[in-house]
C-alpha cells in the first residue's frame, strides 16, 4: 500500500500534473543549491534545535559543493536563531520530555513530527517549526491535526497543538557597503527578531479530509490538470523544479519529456558521470583519455596529449562562391547530439573539454540568433532566460542518451571572508555559479585535480568546504593518484565499503616514519629490560632496524574533520595548508659504531 504524507496530498490538491511528475513518473529533480534554499536551511535548523549549533552548521555547509560568502551569511543567522529556539523551549518547558523528529509510520500514512513535548502527567503538545514570516498560510493547514490523530493511535495523549515560527530575516547588501558592515546589520536584525509561539485549536475534520483525498488520488486516472488551486509553487517559473528528464522553453512550458535512462544501473558503478577540473597542465584531459571508447568534444584545440577520437567544437567559416557561410560552434555541438541520438556507434563515453568554453559558445549562439550583444539586451531578464534554457535543453538531451558523460574544466581561485574576518581561499570550476550548480546536479561526482608539494598529480575525492566537489560516493580516502586505474579502485572501494591499499608518496613517507618510530620504541623497551644490550641498541641504524621488522598493514581511512572553536566551517581548518605541506619531523640516522 502506498504511504501518503501531508505534503504529497497537498501537492495533488494544488496541481495533479506536478503530482504525477514527482510521485508517479518519479522524475529526477536537479537540486537548487542556493544559500537560502528553504529545504537545506530548514533541515539544518531542525538538526540544530535537536542537537547543537555546530552539528547544524556541519550539515548546512556540507549540503553545498563549496563555500561562498552568501552561505556564510546564512550560517550567521543560524548561529543566532538556533539558540533562540532552544532558550524558548528550556524556559517554557523546563520539566518536560522533548521528543524530536518522531516518525509516524502507518500503512497509508507517513509523517515526521518536529517536536513532541511530553509533560510529567504524560499529556503532550505537538509543535511544528516553521522558518517563515507568512504565519497565516500555515495556520489554515491541516498537518498538525493529522499528527494528533495518528500520534494518539501510537499511544500519545495529545492535548495541545502549536506552531513555533522562526523569523526569516532578508537583508540585501547595499551598493557601497562592505562585508563587515553588512554582516553587522544581519546580526543586529536577527538578534532583534523573536520567535512566535502560536497555539491552534484541533479540528477533527482535517484527518477526514486527508483520508478522503487519498481515496481521490487512488481513483484518479487523468493527472493533466495544472494549478487547480492557484497555489502551486511548481507552476511558478521562479520556484518551478528543474527535472533532469524534462526540457522546457523560455516560458517554462514543457516541450519534451525525455526517456528515463536506466542503461548504466548496476550494483557497482565503474562508469559514473563526473566533472573534473583543475589548473592548466595538471593532466585532466590525459586522465579522461584513459577511458575506453571515449569521444572528446574539444573546444580549445589542446589535443596533443590525447589519443581518443576528437570532434572540434569551434566556429567554421566556409565560402560558396561569393557567399561566406559561418557555422557557429554551438550549432556543431547540436549536430553532434543529433548524430549520437540517431546514428549507430560504439562509443561508451562523451567528454566535453572545456565545458566553460561550450557555455560561452551557447551564449554567442543566442546573441547571434536574437541580434544581441549581451543578455541584458533582452527585456525583463529574457536574455538570461533564453541562454539558460538553450544551455539546459542541450545538456539534458546529451545526458538522456545513456553515454558516460564527463565535463572537463579549468579552475578559478577566489577568496571568501569568514565570520571573524579571516580570508579563505576556495577552488571551483571556471564557470558561473548558477551554471556550475546545474552541471553538478547532472553528474554523479565532481573532483578537483591538483599537483601537491611532492609533485604528485592527485584527485581530490573527500569533501572539503573550500574545494568545489562531492557526489554520491562515500570514498574511503581524501585523495588518490590522477590515474584511471587508481580512481576506479577507489570508486569500487567506496561502493563496497572496503579500504584500498594504494598510497600517495606523502602517505608512504608518513607510514615509514611511524613504523621507524615504533621500531625504535620497541628496541629501547627491550634494552631497558636487558641493560647489557643497551649500548648496542643505541647504535643501531634506524633504517636498517626497520628492515628486520615486518611492516604492519595500515588501512587507509577517510580523514576525520577536526573540531575547532572558531568560526571556521568544517574542512576550512585544513585549507591554510592547501598549498603548503605540513612540516614533518626530520628523519634522523644514527651511525653504527665499529668495534675493534
Amino acid at each position: 500500500m502506498t504511504q501518503y504524507s501531508y505534503s504529497r496530498v497537498t501537492l495533488f490538491n494544488d496541481c495533479p500534473f506536478h503530482y504525477k511528475l514527482r510521485y508517479i513518473d518519479k522524475l529526477t529533480e536537479i537540486p537548487k543549491l542556493d544559500a537560502d534554499n528553504p529545504l537545506i536551511i530548514g533541515s539544518a535548523l531542525h538538526k540544530g534545535i535537536e542537537t547543537d549549533v555546530k552539528t547544524a552548521l556541519d550539515e548546512y555547509f556540507n549540503s553545498f559543493p563549496v563555500l561562498t560568502n552568501d552561505i556564510i551569511h546564512e550560517a550567521i543567522k543560524l548561529e543566532i536563531l538556533i539558540p533562540k529556539v532552544k532558550n524558548f523551549l528550556e524556559e517554557n518547558f523546563e520539566n518536560c520530555e522533548l521528543i524530536h523528529e518522531y516518525k509516524l509510520d502507518f500503512p497509508n500514512y507517513v509523517g515526521y513530527v518536529d517536536l513532541i513535548i511530553k509533560a510529567p502527567d504524560d499529556t503532550c503538545m505537538v509543535m511544528d517549526f516553521k522558518y517563515s514570516n507568512n504565519i497565516g498560510n500555515y495556520l489554515e493547514g491541516g498537518q498538525l491535526h493529522i499528527y494528533k490523530d495518528f500520534l494518539e493511535q501510537d499511544g500519545f495523549k495529545v492535548k495541545r497543538l502549536a506552531y513555533l515560527f522562526i523569523p526569516k530575516v532578508n537583508i540585501k547588501q547595499k551598493e557601497n557597503e562592505d562585508l563587515f558592515h553588512y554582516r553587522k546589520r544581519i546580526i543586529a536584525a536577527v538578534e532583534e527578531s523573536e520567535v512566535k509561539f502560536i497555539p491552534i485549536q484541533f479540528d477533527e475534520m482535517e484527518t477526514i479530509y486527508f483520508l478522503n483525498n487519498i481515496k481521490k488520488i487512488e481513483s484518479t486516472k487523468d493527472f493533466s490538470a495544472k494549478n487547480v488551486s492557484g497555489n502551486c509553487f511548481s507552476c511558478n517559473p521562479r520556484f518551478a523544479p528543474n527535472y533532469l528528464e524534462i526540457i522546457t522553453n523560455e516560458e517554462g512550458e514543457f516541450e519534451m519529456v525525455l526517456p528515463k535512462n536506466e542503461r548504466r544501473e548496476r550494483k557497482i558503478d565503474t562508469k559514473p558521470d563526473f566533472w573534473i577540473y583543475g589548473d592548466s597542465y595538471v593532466g585532466k584531459s590525459t586522465f579522461v583519455d584513459q577511458l575506453e571508447n571515449v569521444m572528446m568534444l574539444n573546444t580549445d584545440g589542446n589535443t596533443d596529449n590525447t589519443t581518443a577520437p576528437v570532434i572540434p567544437i569551434k566556429d567554421e567559416v566556409t565560402k560558396e562562391g561569393r557567399r561566406t557561410i559561418r557555422k557557429l560552434a554551438w550549432e556543431t555541438f547540436l549536430d553532434v547530439i543529433s548524430a549520437l541520438e540517431t546514428e549507430e556507434n560504439d562509443f561508451e563515453a562523451v567528454a566535453i573539454d572545456l565545458i566553460e568554453d561550450l557555455k560561452e559558445h551557447c551564449r554567442y549562439y543566442v546573441f547571434e540568433k536574437n541580434g544581441w550583444e549581451h543578455e541584458s539586451d533582452g527585456s525583463y531578464g529574457k536574455g538570461w532566460s533564453k541562454v539558460t534554457t538553450e544551455w539546459q535543453k542541450a545538456i539534458k538531451r546529451l545526458k538522456s542518451l545513456g553515454y558516460q558523460l564527463i565535463y572537463i574544466s579549468k579552475e578559478k581561485v577566489e577568496e571568501i571572508t569568514l565570520k571573524g574576518g579571516a580570508k579563505r581561499t576556495v577552488f571551483k570550476p571556471n564557470i558561473d555559479d548558477k551554471f556550475a550548480n546545474f552541471l553538478t546536479g547532472t553528474v554523479d561526482l565532481t573532483m578537483r585535480a591538483f599537483i601537491n608539494s611532492d609533485g604528485e598529480r592527485l584527485l581530490q575525492l573527500g569533501k572539503k568546504a573550500n574545494v568545489f566537489g562531492g557526489g554520491r560516493f562515500n570514498f574511503q580516502v581524501d585523495e588518490c593518484p590522477l590515474n584511471m586505474e587508481e580512481f576506479i579502485a577507489e570508486l569500487k572501494a567506496a561502493q563496497e565499503g572496503k579500504v584500498t591499499k594504494t598510497k600517495t608518496k606523502r602517505q608512504r613517507l608518513e607510514q615509514d616514519e611511524e613504523v621507524q618510530e615504533e621500531t625504535t620504541k620497541r628496541r629501547r623497551r627491550k634494552a631497558d629490560e636487558d641493560p647489557e644490550e643497551n649500548d648496542n641498541v643505541e647504535n643501531v641504524d634506524v633504517d636498517e632496524a626497520t628492515q628486520d621488522e615486518e611492516k604492519p598493514k595500515r588501512e587507509r581511512k577517510r580523514r576525520e574533520r577536526k573540531v575547532t572553536d572558531d568560526e571556521t566551517p568544517p574542512g576550512e581548518e585544513e585549507t591554510a595548508g592547501d598549498d603548503q605541506e605540513e612540516e614533518k619531523p626530520k628523519r634522523t640516522r644514527r651511525r653504527r659504531t665499529r668495534t675493534a
